[in-house]
């Protein structure tokens, strides 16, 4: 394969989910999102929920950024926050998940883990407000009501943790090799396409 991983940034009700999962099993591939947190909570013996909490809570100031990435570069994470604390184990834990063969990973910053490694396809899925809102309701069972402001909250949550990690924004198109968007291409269209990239 001329990939053999495919990280996936998205925004909230884009698909990315589904493209990650289909994509992973028609190329038969691992596909690790949820799988990432769960295995930081076995490993460090804490909540998913809490890590999801210190996902949401992390700055997005630009000297916090440099403060974590050199900490996290140099292996020193003693005097880091529960946050960088975080980031760190789920870089190592991404590391440590593609040493088991090709993947699909799906959001926690991991073309960062993975990008000293050759084969990593960089992706960001997106789509019209419209198709996020349809999704928003119908994927995840958020009231209409509701749908816009969940959309918003974990989009500032995703570009947050990505900046605080990276110092670079999270939407820049710059960061990917790949920009999708599934409301024009579907999402058998958008797996078609990174599909035809990894198996070529």
């Amino acid at each position: 394969m001329k990939y053999n991983f495919v990280t996936i940034e998205r925004e909230f009700g884009s698909g990315g989910t589904k493209i990650a999962g289909q994509l992973a099993k028609e190329c038969g591939m691992n596909c690790y999102g949820k799988e990432i947190l769960e295995a930081v909570s076995k490993k460090y013996d804490i909540s998913v929920d809490q890590i999801n909490r210190y996902e949401e809570n992390v700055t997005n100031s630009f000297l916090y950024s440099i403060f974590v990435i050199s900490r996290a570069s140099s292996g020193d994470t003693d005097m880091l926050a529960s946050e960088g604390h975080i980031y760190v184990a789920e870089q190592a834990i991404i590391k440590q998940l593609a040493a088991g063969g090709p993947a699909v990973f799906l959001g926690h910053c991991a073309s960062e883990a993975l990008k000293d490694r050759k084969g990593v396809l960089k992706v960001f899925i997106r789509a019209t407000e419209d198709d996020k809102t349809w999704r928003t309701i119908t994927d995840y069972g958020i009231p209409e009501s509701s749908a816009a402001a969940t959309m918003k909250r974990y989009n500032k949550k995703r570009a947050n943790y990505y900046y605080a990690n990276t110092a670079r924004k999270w939407d820049d198109y710059k960061n990917y090799d790949m920009i999708l968007n599934s409301s024009s291409l579907g999402i058998d269209g958008c797996v078609a396409a990174l599909k035809g990239l990894i198996t070529a």
